[in-house]
């Protein structure tokens, strides 16, 4: 099937069968959030729902990750905070997933808890953070449900889609491996579900759809899993190429093989297919909004955790690596007010969302969110006057075999790292001393590490820079942020 057959073949939202009245229009507006894990931003052109909502809403063309790494970035998701406030640096360990976040108490602060305070019904569905186990109990609760959620329907491995335990609030509800049993299914209806009920009972709601796709192994439903037949990976300038003057723990990656390449296409190919039915979804979602008459008083936001390489710079399937192709990643909008076919090159960030989404509702953002609303973007306002640097960081993530993030071993995690990524260049910082520079503008494949051509004076900016990012907090990253 191709990309242009299944876009005529999905539902698009329909906003002339509104069967009810506006039921929010007094109301602070509703948010729907659906989180994809993994994305790469060349996995748009499959998307046609997603393609229909950026020609409704607004594309930010320079969204970057503060870390691509799952655990990191969803906890700077939830808080607005960088991974060096969150102290969640890994997928596991001590300074790692659920537990790190759990213990260090970030969960009775987030963006669900402000929300709950002011009045909204709240859900979160999918994938919450890596360690989180339905059957575990925590705090004396089983399954264990954080505060600040009205609505619980979370699943510990669903990774392959079938066969999974889901968290419905405190009991646990077991799947099979039936068709109706696809994990982006069953949350898509219990998503649909949650609108209709919250906009029946006018109340205000937030709703986090978080995908497991399309990570690895990239399981699609099986409607799908003949989709795009001899679709194969993209081959830009980036694909199986060293950039010049790569650091050590690059330059040492030798050429893919045939096999390999073969293995990329396979996997590229499979992360389209699963993207199919999370396309399917943001329809139906959107669909139901318009049906319930709350699509107008509705935010919708389209994004990724982190990005992913498959075969650019030698690397094979992976991310952790401060190169756009792993921090910059797909950030769709659309909701009241904002115009249509939009798009902006401002520098924003994961740490964004928190207070955004506090703003929206009528919440406080407390001084110790490093994040800015994006209302002012969304708004109209000028890119000019946004943040014009982003912190990327990096801590080596030790293999771990049961880390879904290894994607079979073949994912390579760079040496400690911290980066500043602007709308010009992109500026790394290693720990063992390399460093790299990228001139975006002349250079936007990052294929030219020219940092050797950098005089001292520059260096030394360059340095002070990150390091007022790598230290900021709070209301100080602002001002950091603009280098």
């Amino acid at each position: 099937m191709s990309a242009a057959t299944t876009s005529a073949a999905v539902t698009t939202p329909t906003t002339t069968s509104v069967t009810q009245p506006a039921a929010a229009a007094a109301q602070r507006p509703n948010i729907v959030f659906v989180l994809t894990d993994d994305m790469s931003s060349n996995l748009l052109p499959y998307m046609p729902q997603v393609q229909k909502l950026q020609s409704q809403g607004m594309t930010f063309n320079d969204y970057v990750v503060s870390n691509s790494l799952c655990c990191p970035s969803r906890s700077t998701i939830f808080t607005g905070q960088y991974p060096h406030n969150t102290g969640v640096l890994g997928n596991d360990g001590p300074n790692g997933g659920f537990d790190a976040f759990h213990k260090n108490g970030l969960e009775r602060d987030t963006f669900a808890t402000a929300l709950k305070a002011e009045g909204y019904r709240t859900a979160m569905m999918g994938k919450y953070l890596n360690g989180y186990d339905p059957k575990a109990t925590v705090d004396g609760q089983q399954p264990y449900v954080p505060p600040g959620w009205s609505q619980w329907d979370v699943v510990g491995d669903g990774y392959k889609g079938y066969n999974y335990k889901l968290a419905h609030n405190h009991k646990i509800e077991p799947h099979g491996n039936r068709a109706k049993d696809y994990l982006t299914d069953v949350l898509s209806e219990k998503g649909q579900s949650f609108i209709r009920k919250s906009a029946a009972a006018h109340k205000p709601f937030m709703l986090e759809v978080a995908l497991f796709t399309p990570h690895g192994p990239s399981v699609p439903a099986r409607r799908d899993k003949h989709d795009f037949p001899g679709l194969k990976a993209p081959h830009g300038p980036a694909f199986d190429r060293l950039p010049t003057s790569a650091p050590p723990w690059l330059a040492r990656q030798n050429p893919l093989t045939q096999s390999e390449k073969d293995t990329i296409d396979k996997k590229f190919r499979k992360r389209a297919q699963s993207l199919q039915a999370v396309d399917k979804m943001v329809g139906k979602l959107r669909d139901t909004l318009a049906r319930a008459g709350v699509a107008d008083d509705t935010y919708i936001v389209f994004s990724s955790d982190n990005g992913f390489h498959l075969g650019e710079y030698r690397l094979k399937a992976g991310k952790q690596t401060a190169f756009d192709t792993d921090v910059r990643v797909p950030l769709v909008i659309a909701g009241p007010g904002v115009a249509a076919g939009r798009t902006s090159n401002a520098q924003v960030s994961n740490i964004d969302f928190a207070p955004t989404f506090r703003k929206i509702g009528g919440a406080a953002v407390p001084s110790r969110v490093d994040g800015h609303s994006l209302l002012p973007l969304l708004d109209g306002g000028p890119d000019a006057e946004w943040r014009t640097a982003n912190l990327i960081e990096h801590r080596h993530a030790k293999k771990s075999p049961d880390d879904p993030d290894n994607h079979g071993g073949e994912s390579i995690s760079p040496p400690n790292y911290h980066a500043m990524r602007t709308i010009s260049y992109t500026y790394v910082e290693y720990d063992s001393g390399a460093k790299e520079y990228y001139d975006l503008r002349t250079d936007p494949n990052e294929l030219h590490n020219i940092v050797g051509r950098l005089s001292r004076a520059r260096l030394a900016e360059l340095h002070a820079a990150l390091t007022r990012l790598k230290d900021c907090r709070g209301d100080g990253c602002w001002s950091a942020g603009h280098p």
